[in-house]
């Protein structure tokens, strides 16, 4: 070890021998007591010059001092020593070829590194003090002793060897280009050279920091310019040999394969860009053809292939939009085709249609489709309106509806209907909520719910009125349901409905016990509904009735009750809607005769007379004749009564029945022909004033409004009940000017103010 004093010749043979067995035979060990005596010796010329501060050791360095010199000294030794060492490999990399080159220079980037890490430890002083201050000073080229040494190895082993064509990258990516092809490589060696390119980089304004720049110009461009070659030519010859659902599956898989390439050996900054270079070349350039090929696996329901689809055109801007557009005319087109089968299947075209069939090929349509959209497209929103766009237009306007739009919303009331009735085969197949929940389905996507509305008030109102609903709470959970969807408005009749009901039944039970006080001569069995005239859709009979002496006690008495219980009400009777029981006595069997009370009206005639005339019957009932010629020709049909002579009718002494009970109420034709008319005349008029209800509140809030902008306002407030038209907005414009709840602005022709 040579003396603290020793001149910088023999100091540096000495640290020299040690520097060089450090880089060069690592390997073989090196001794503790060796170690130190090189860090001693750099230390001792490092420091000496503060000992013998010789005066002319700063000759033609200002006012340089001795350390400082001593340092550069040594540092300008080791860029010497690493520029010879690094010669030597240069020469025998010159002869070597792709895997053989990278692993050269593997093993030779790792003996290096391993030695620089060590030799910087030696020279810590030097590090701490000279290198410290000359960047200080603002010398960039000046480095710790570690980084110099991957400075030096870049300039004078990797520059040369990468400027041989990109000898080294292109050794990486022919290794990759194999991989790719099936090859198994050594992933680990292709790892260590990359790794190597990262920690080449060097940000020269703080050493510290990791810098990519190498990483970036040497390797990542030309690897993701060879990934696109590839891919473009790969893509290309695949689908011109195999089908679109075997690309699908290649493209996904290759995707895989580059992610997961980035987690193996490529800096993890890479990801974006090559993923964005495979999505592109993949699937941007032949999204074409997926888009056609859509339709084909919509058709042949091939659900993988939709996932597989959607998966890879989701990664691209704009990629689905056309999936949506033709997924929606699928739908749209399923939807009519199915109604249009179930059309030409009937005997009676669109008029004789079972609700409950109409009903059910529509929600097919919808539960089917709605599948793919959960399962092949992960419920995305753009197809979930895309599907509901597709069922508003064909539950709407289809082979059935024709260019009625009040059709679909009365056969799916008729359907909600028959599912709340009593004895309905459906409630007891399977669960009626479940039935009432698909009903909502289709519900949600009529636009005349008010249509909806007044069907189901009227179904409702005969259901309650007959007694034939399945269950209080079934009918409860259909409301709540509605309201839910349509909120309270939409559904306050309706529960008005039920309230009336309950209070009916509470009256029925006073006034027997009343009757029981002070009369005991009421042997007939008696109950009674008063129904709220603004809540019921109920009609009061247009033609007189003769009240039968037999029932007219118990009429009169609940008249005088109810007068005096509520003054001031008045009661209209609903004979058209009563029911009656009547017993026989004038046959060997007793039959109870279930009757509507015309047929009671015209039967109890018979109690005095065997043989009346049609003349004889209305004089006595106060019927209108076309309505009494249908009641009797029901009890003829019936063979209560016979009818020998035109308009002559005799009480039947031979009548027979299997059942002791008979009943004779069936519904006249008139009565079910005039309820659809007589529920889409209300409907009319209903709307007449939400229209001129809702242009006057947004008069109120905004004071004054264009024409137009005021029908734009109507239309978007109101279509969630129904599609207003135009002309009826117009009219209802022209009626409120006519009221003077509305002006026109002075000097304007379209401008409209709020007349307070």
């Amino acid at each position: 070890m040579p003396p603290a004093s020793a001149d910088l010749a023999t100091t540096w043979a000495f640290l020299e021998e040690g520097v060089d067995h450090i880089m060069t035979k690592l390997q073989t060990g090196v001794s503790y007591s060796k170690y130190m005596s090189l860090y001693t010796v750099a230390y001792n010329y490092c420091t000496s010059s503060r000992m013998h501060g010789a005066p002319d050791s700063a000759v033609g360095s200002g006012n340089r001092t001795g350390a400082n010199l001593m340092g550069s000294d040594l540092y300008n030794n080791l860029i010497r020593y690493f520029v010879t060492h690094l010669k030597g490999l240069k020469e025998q990399s010159d002869a070597l070829q792709d895997e053989a080159l990278l692993r050269y220079y593997a093993s030779e980037w790792d003996r290096y590194t391993t030695g620089a890490n060590y030799i910087n430890r030696l020279f810590t002083y030097l590090n701490r003090h000279w290198v410290k201050r000359e960047r200080d000073e603002g010398r960039k080229g000046v480095y710790p002793v570690y980084t110099l040494a991957l400075v030096q190895w870049k300039s004078n082993f990797f520059l040369h060897v990468q400027s041989k064509h990109g000898k080294l990258a292109g050794a990486i990516l022919r290794l990759i280009e194999r991989q790719r092809n099936g090859e198994t490589i050594d992933q680990g060696l292709v790892k260590k050279v990359v790794d190597s390119f990262v920690s080449l980089g060097l940000d020269e304004t703080d050493i510290n920091k990791a810098s990519l720049d190498v990483y970036k110009e040497h390797l990542e461009s030309p690897f993701l310019d060879a990934t696109e070659k590839y891919y473009q030519q790969e893509s290309e010859a695949f689908l011109a040999e195999s089908s679109v659902s075997d690309y699908l599956k290649k493209a996904e898989e290759r995707l895989r394969e580059e992610e997961d390439r980035v987690d193996r050996y490529l800096n993890t900054e890479t990801r974006k860009q090559l993923v964005s270079k495979c999505e592109h070349v993949l699937i941007r350039q032949h999204s074409e053809l997926m888009w056609e090929s859509f339709q084909n696996l919509l058709d042949f329901d091939k659900d993988e292939d939709l996932q597989r689809m959607y998966a890879l055109l989701s990664r691209i801007p704009e990629g689905l939009e056309p999936l949506r557009k033709k997924f929606e005319e699928h739908v749209k087109k399923a939807g009519l085709t199915a109604v249009s089968k179930l059309v030409g299947e009937g005997s009676e075209g669109a008029d004789g249609l079972d609700p409950k069939a109409y009903v059910d090929a529509l929600l097919e349509v919808h539960r089917k489709n709605s599948e793919t959209v959960t399962r092949s497209f992960r419920g995305e929103a753009g197809f979930v309106a895309s599907l509901d766009k597709a069922c508003r237009e064909f539950v709407n306007r289809n082979a059935a509806t024709g260019t009625s739009t009040t059709k679909s919303p009365e056969l799916l009331a008729k359907h909600a209907d028959m599912l709340l009735r009593k004895n309905n085969k459906m409630a007891e197949e399977e669960d009626l909520e479940g039935a009432l929940n698909r009903v909502m389905i289709l519900f949600k996507y009529i636009e005349d719910k008010d249509v909806f509305q007044t069907f189901y008030t009227t179904k409702l109102s005969k259901r309650l009125i007959h007694g034939v609903s399945a269950s209080d709470e079934s009918e409860a959970s259909m409301i709540s349901k509605l309201k839910e969807a349509c909120g309270f408005e939409y559904t306050n009749k309706l529960q008005r409905m039920f309230t009336d009901m309950s209070l009916s039944k509470d009256l029925t039970d006073q006034f027997k016990e009343r009757m029981q006080q002070n009369h005991d001569d009421m042997d007939i069995n008696f109950s009674i509904m008063v129904l709220g005239t603004n809540f019921w859709p109920l009609n009061a009979p247009n033609n007189d009735f003769i009240v039968p002496p037999e029932i007219l006690p118990t009429y009169d008495r609940f008249s005088k009750y109810y007068q005096t219980k509520h003054s001031g009400r008045k009661l209209t009777w609903l004979w058209n809607y009563s029911k009656n029981e009547l017993r026989t006595n004038y046959l060997n069997q007793k039959y109870i005769l279930m009757t509507s009370s015309y047929q009671m009206a015209v039967l109890l005639q018979y109690n005095k007379h065997d043989t009346l005339s049609l003349e004889e019957l209305v004089t006595a009932t106060a019927i209108s004749k076309d309505i009494l010629v249908q009641v009797l020709s029901l009890l003829v049909k019936a063979k209560i009564l016979v009818n020998d002579e035109t308009d002559q009718y005799d009480l039947n002494p031979n009548f027979k029945s299997k059942k002791i009970r008979v009943n004779l109420n069936q519904p006249i034709k008139a009565e079910v022909k005039a309820e659809s008319s007589e529920v889409l005349k209300t409907v009319d008029e209903d709307r007449k004033y939400v229209i001129q209800a809702t242009i006057v509140r947004i008069m109120k809030a905004r004071k004054t409004m264009k024409n137009q902008p005021l029908i734009q306002e109507v239309i978007s407030q109101i279509s969630q009940r129904f599609a207003p038209k135009i002309p009826d907005i117009k009219k209802a414009i022209d009626t409120l000017l006519e009221k003077e709840y509305i002006e026109r602005v002075d000097g304007t022709r379209d401008t409209f103010a709020y007349v307070a």
